[in-house]
């Protein structure tokens, strides 16, 4: 029988750092104010900062993602050579 192709992992880093991350100038196409695209960030918290971070979400009326990326801008506002 024939062998199967070599080809890397679902989980295969790719060789050039570059292509780790993705910028703004995607070629993705959304409607409205939304941006380009979106990155997924993953952090570990307890679960009683969970259930901190959700409750104060609901009492300000918004999504959770949504408060934390207006928190992360505020921390991480861009530096002045940086695209926006």
């Amino acid at each position: 029988m024939s062998e199967r192709p070599t080809r890397p992992g679902f989980a295969a880093r790719p060789a050039d750092p570059e292509r780790w991350i993705r910028t703004s100038d995607a070629t993705a196409q959304r409607g409205g104010d939304a941006p380009a695209f979106t990155a997924r960030l993953t952090i570990d918290v307890t679960p009683d900062q969970r259930g901190r971070i959700k409750i104060a979400a609901f009492r300000r009326g918004v999504t959770v993602a949504d408060m934390l990326r207006d928190l992360l801008a505020r921390e991480f506002p861009p530096s002045q050579g940086d695209p926006s």
